[in-house]
């Protein structure tokens, strides 16, 4: 399915990462241009990009600051201790200065995600506002001494940024505003994604993975898709996992068990209030919901609305939208794909996957009318970014107001 279409349960084989070899270097702004940086690679030959000398001939205005550790050089090869890791894994991450990046960059470097023998380079995007914040991040990140992180680059152009990136984690949006209209929330976040779309389709990796975290997930990536056409459409995916996570939770606290028993989520259709979290075919204890809470009315009412509403419910509670379990939820999403799925489950993720798609998923009248409502919803998004996607101008009929999970 296209990422614009309904989020489809899956399971992932093994995906080896892309190896690239790095050195550590802190970039900012220019695009296209020779930067500096400041190298963890004693071996010259494995060295990437120009000498820093001619970097700074060509690009006198790029920033020449590298933090602390980041300017050590040493070969990587010759230390017992980490000549057997792998190479190097370039991660894009846009929004780098936000609350859900401050959570997700610290678990990335940690070799919490990746596993504890893959190095990696941080690539940090943010805008002309949040420069300053950015290093900030930066010096967080050294002070924190993780072994695994042997590069991180800053800057506010996605030519930059996103160059040779093996995953993108496209987290930056921005939020709705008192008395937006939904289709000018689309117009103004698509333009964003269309624009980092074709960064990535003219720098990244050709098989770079990119999950799109930006409301609105679902239409946000479709434009990055279109806009990115060098790129596998297979490749994208918008995150559903927050929501398949906390229907998870709201099943487990109804049987009295803990989440880990829970099994076989599904979210189908929009990251919206449409959203529709499958209980039909979810398990717990292997064993079909439905047999476990013999509840029916729970089930179609109260645990539904609870899933499509606990965004909103959390900002009443906390005075500002969720991050640290949105963080979670990214790292939760890369390992499904990256890790093979446990035998007899499968995840939840707006995409395309050539993962391998669940068959025979089992339908009744209550949630393939709930699907088809938020296929509705997702249809008339695309209509409304018809602008940004190659086809054709746009119109705007969307079917409701509903809210963003997370909107008030």
């Amino acid at each position: 399915m296209a990422a614009i279409d309904l989020s489809s349960p899956a399971r992932s084989s093994p995906a080896p990462l892309s190896p690239r070899r790095g050195s550590l270097h802190l970039l900012l702004r220019r695009p296209r241009r020779p930067s500096v940086r400041c190298s963890l690679d004693a071996a010259p030959k494995q060295a990437q990009g120009p000498p820093a000398a001619v970097a700074a001939e060509e690009a006198p205005t790029a920033r020449k600051e590298c933090y602390g550790v980041f300017c050590t050089t040493y070969d990587l090869r010759a230390d017992e201790k980490t000549k057997s890791w792998k190479s190097l894994v370039n991660v894009a991450v846009s929004g780098a200065a936000g609350m859900i990046s401050n959570h997700l960059l610290f678990k990335l470097a940690s070799g919490e995600v990746f596993g504890p023998d893959q190095p990696i380079a941080l690539k940090l995007l943010g805008s002309e506002r949040s420069i300053q914040a950015l290093e900030g991040v930066a010096m967080e990140l050294e002070d924190s001494l993780y072994p695994l992180l042997r590069e991180v680059s800053i800057g506010i152009d996605p030519y930059v940024v996103f160059e040779d990136a093996e995953w993108a984690l496209l987290i930056g949006a921005k939020p709705r505003g008192p008395g937006m209209e939904r289709s000018a929330l689309l117009d103004i976040n698509g333009q964003i994604f269309a624009e980092q779309g074709k960064a990535l389709n003219s720098v990244a990796s050709r098989n770079v993975k990119v999950i799109v975290v930006g409301n609105p997930c679902n239409t946000n990536a479709l434009i990055c898709l279109k806009n990115a056409p060098n790129i596998p459409a297979k490749n994208f995916h918008a995150l559903t996992r927050l929501d398949e996570n906390r229907a998870k939770c709201q099943l487990a606290l109804k049987a009295g068990v803990f989440y880990d028993k829970v099994s076989n989520m599904t979210i189908w259709g929009n990251h919206s209030t449409t959203q529709v979290p499958d209980f039909l075919n979810a398990k717990i204890n292997g064993r079909p919901v439905k047999e476990v809470i013999k509840d029916t009315k729970w089930l179609e009412d109260e645990f539904t609305k609870t899933v499509q509403k606990r965004g909103g419910v959390l900002i009443q509670k906390w005075g500002r939208s969720s991050a640290a379990s949105t963080a979670v939820s990214i790292v939760d999403a890369i390992r499904s794909l990256v890790n093979p799925t446990p035998e007899g489950d499968w995840f939840s993720t707006g995409g395309d996957g050539d993962y391998e798609l669940v068959k025979d998923v089992a339908m009744d009248d209550f949630l393939w009318e709930r699907i088809k409502k938020s296929e509705a919803e997702l249809l008339a998004e695309k209509r409304c970014v018809a602008h940004l996607t190659g086809e054709g101008n746009a119109f705007c009929d969307l079917p409701g107001d509903t809210m963003l999970p997370g909107e008030m």
